[in-house]
This record gives structure tokens, C-alpha cells and sequence, in this order.
């Protein structure tokens, strides 16, 4: 999903969506017909390193399609903290957007909602055919065997970026490939001053993606294979203990980054403050941070025999935004056309640049703009050893309640704390007790 999807679910949750109509666009006469058929509305997620940069990007591909369409596209960037509340809002008040971006990771609970536009094969056929799409990205795009809930619009993986400063500073001549790398050449950071690694310890969905690899390394999934949530296994459990302990007991993370929320630790690394961190296609980031290409480079995400793979050596959540319609409204024609519009190899290679990211569209990202060595870090990550987060309805629930939960044990490591393997398995009990029961 990127940038960080930091989901928010607060009062309002999907059990209230489940039963609930969807939405239109554009503004209505008293019988109910659209009194703009030419209008579409959008909310985009942001992708860039600040809201007025997205519509900078956005506005004159916009003003491409109305020149070419007649229809016109009223933008809304939305933050990713405030994006699920405001579309689970929608589903329920019937007041929302034609076409909207979602972290891929939504695709399946947005899919239960019923509000979205399923994508089955005369949908499909209407921008070009289902197979135009790479497989790793269709696959984040809702429930195996149920026609998707969204398109695919922009892939991304995780990295490990590190500040080249830094590293010569401290004497480290190349990247970790496993943790026990990671934390020997943090700690090697630390006793320089600087902090050896960034996380975003108040950023719920990066918690998750950051723990659901982790779990993939230590055997876990955080649901069974019929869907039920399974927080407390012994393999979640050291997921998320390993991943609070580059702060609790490595002490390879500052304090103050318990409370970072979105882009706050890159803020830090393009400043030379912070040596590495994990992150998805975080290139356009670093350039807004004023940071130059040469300064800092990427590495696969470490995984512990440094080999990625699959299985046990996954290294990365499939990350992405998809691009879905609102099944209700008004101008289905004009909101379809501007997917296809959105998802052509022209505007996929613009945007796509634009962002940092890959193309998920085949035919686009063969283009030679895509095969600078940053990106093909990410290409082949998302190709050999990328995992689709858990394609269920409960999915955004999931990354609220436990990505709260690894939100407290920072917390508590900041503090100083103990965090143990006891208080690890509580918190993600008590998660598991807020998750729907089967």
C-alpha cells in the first residue's frame, strides 16, 4: 500500500459496513438522477512526501482526461490515517467518491462491505483484460476465487535503504543481509550517536507489515488457514517480540521513535540521524527530504539466512494501492473509463515514476524507467520472495488491533519497560479478543 497505511478503524467498524449501500458521486436532483454525468469524484490516497506534492502530480493527468473525455475529476488527496474511517463512512452514509484508492491490504474487508464494484470479466474487458496485470498485485486484490473488489494501480515492496554517510562513518563497508547483521551494524551505528535503524512505532499498518514478515519467517500467518485469527501462536508471538526488541533490547532505535508516525523516521534518515530503515519504494520520499540519490542505497530486507525466498525467507508484504469504484454510482461509464484511463501503460509509466514505484501492468513495467538498480531491488523482490498479506474480511480489524498492540509494547520499551514474551503474548490476546468471533 504505500505510503504507509496507517488505518484507523475508531468508532466506526466493518461490522456496520457488511449490511450497508454504497455510494455515489457527483450531486443529485430531487429524483434521485445525477445532475452531473460528467463529473466524477476521486479520492487518491498519498503517495507523496506531502499532500500538495500528490496534487502537483495528480492535477494535470486529471485535466488529461477531461481534455480527452469531457469528463472532469473533482481530487481529494486523503491521509492515510484518516483514509479507511472516511471510506468505511461512506458505505455506510451513501456520501462519498466515484473512484477511490485503497491499500491493497483493505481489498478483501472493502470486498465484504458489498459497496465496491466486483472487477469480473466484461469489467476487466473494458480496460484491457484481466491478464494485462502482473499476478503478485491481482493477488492482493481480494478474496481467492471472488471477482476483485479493486484494479491494481501502483506496486511496491520493502527495502532495506541505508545512509551511505553514515555507514563510512561508522566503518560498515556494505548493507546487512540477516538480522543478526542488522543489529550488529546498528549497534556499531549507536556507539557513533546515531540511531541504527528507524521504525514508526505509532504507525499501525507499518507495524503490521513489519510483523507479518517477521511471522512469515518464524512460520506464522496471524490467521488460520480457515480464516480465524491466530495472534498468540508461539510464532507470532516472536514475530512481534523480535521486532520490539531492536528498541527493548538491541537498543538500536531510539526512544522517540515509539511515537513516529508516517514518514517521520525518513525524515530522520535523510537528515543523518538515522542509518537504515525499512521501508516500500521510498526513493521519491528521500528526494522531497532534499536527500540526493548517491547518499543513501537499497538492499533486499534482511531475512535470517540472508537468502530471500519463499517460506521462511520472505522479506516483504506484497505492497500496493488498488484503484475501486463505488458499485452505486451514478456514472459507472465515466468511473470505468477512468480506471482504464488511470491504468494505461502511459499514465502507469507517469504515475509510477512519479511515485517511486512499479508498474503493475506488465506491458509498462518493461519500460527502461523502471530498471534503475533501486527498482530492480523491489522488481525482484515482489517476483521471488513477496507475501500477499491475508486476503479476509477482518483484515483492516487485524491491523488495527495488533498493529495497536506492537503500538503499546513500543511504548512500554520506550519507557523502559520490560518487554517480555508474557507481555508480547497478553497484548496480542487481548487483540484477538477484539477481533469477531467465528
Amino acid at each position: 500500500m504505500r505510503r504507509i497505511r496507517a488505518a484507523a478503524v475508531g468508532a466506526v467498524t466493518l461490522s456496520l459496513v457488511l449490511s450497508a449501500a454504497a455510494c455515489g458521486g457527483g450531486t443529485t436532483d430531487g429524483a434521485g438522477s445525477n445532475s452531473q454525468p460528467k463529473t466524477l469524484t476521486y479520492w487518491a490516497s498519498n503517495q507523496g512526501a506531502s499532500l500538495e506534492v500528490d496534487k502537483k502530480v495528480l492535477q494535470p493527468e486529471l485535466d488529461k482526461f477531461e481534455k480527452e473525455t469531457g469528463i472532469k475529476v473533482k481530487l481529494e488527496v486523503v491521509p492515510w490515517s484518516d483514509l479507511l474511517n472516511r471510506i468505511l463512512t461512506a458505505t455506510t452514509s451513501g456520501q462519498g467518491p466515484d473512484v477511490l484508492n485503497i491499500g491493497n491490504t483493505w481489498s478483501a474487508s472493502l470486498q465484504a462491505s458489498g459497496a465496491l464494484l466486483p472487477w469480473d470479466a466484461k469489467n476487466f474487458e473494458k480496460i484491457g483484460g484481466k491478464d494485462r496485470f502482473v499476478d503478485s498485485a491481482l493477488g492482493s486484490t481480494g478474496v481467492q476465487g471472488q471477482d476483485p473488489a479493486a484494479v491494481p494501480l501502483y506496486s511496491m515492496a520493502y527495502a532495506l535503504y541505508y545512509n551511505k554517510k553514515m555507514f563510512k562513518d561508522a566503518g560498515v563497508e556494505k548493507p546487512p543481509a540477516t538480522w543478526d547483521e542488522v543489529i550488529a551494524t546498528g549497534k556499531k551505528i549507536t556507539g557513533g550517536g546515531g540511531s541504527g535503524i528507524g521504525v514508526e512505532g505509532s504507525n499501525l499498518s507499518n507495524n503490521i507489515h513489519q510483523v507479518f514478515v517477521l511471522g512469515k519467517q518464524h512460520g506464522a500467518d496471524f490467521f488460520t488457514p480457515d480464516g480465524k485469527a491466530d495472534f498468540t501462536s508461539d510464532g507470532a508471538v516472536a514475530a512481534v517480540k523480535q521486532y520490539v526488541d531492536l528498541m527493548a533490547t538491541h537498543k538500536i532505535v531510539a526512544p522517540g521513535n515509539a511515537e513516529y508516525a508516517q514518514n517521520q523516521s525518513l525524515s530522520d534518515f535523510a537528515k543523518n540521524k538515522t542509518a537504515m530503515v525499512l521501508w516500500q519504494t521510498a526513493s521519491a520520499t528521500f528526494k522531497a527530504q532534499g536527500m540526493k540519490d548517491d547518499e543513501w542505497g537499497v538492499a533486499p530486507a534482511p531475512v535470517p539466512s540472508g537468502a530471500p525466498g519463499t517460506g521462511k525467507a520472505t522479506n516483504s508484504m506484497v505492497a500496493g494501492i488498488n484503484l475501486a469504484v463505488f458499485k452505486n454510482t451514478k456514472n459507472i461509464d465515466g468511473a470505468v473509463k477512468f480506471v482504464n484511463f488511470m491504468t494505461g501503460d502511459a499514465e502507469q509509466k507517469i504515475l509510477n515514476t512519479a511515485y517511486g514505484s512499479i508498474p503493475p501492468v506488465k506491458s509498462a513495467q518493461q519500460d527502461p524507467a523502471f530498471s534503475a538498480p533501486a527498482l530492480a531491488v523491489l522488481r525482484e523482490t515482489l517476483a521471488t520472495s513477496a507475501a500477499a498479506l491475508p486476503q479476509v474480511p477482518e483484515e483492516s480489524q487485524f491491523e488495527t488491533v495488533v498493529g495497536t498492540a506492537v503500538k503499546e509494547l513500543f511504548a512500554d520499551a520506550a519507557a523502559g519497560r520490560a518487554v517480555t514474551t508474557e507481555s508480547v503474548r497478553a497484548k496480542l490476546e487481548k487483540a484477538q479478543q477484539q477481533m469477531p468471533k467465528k
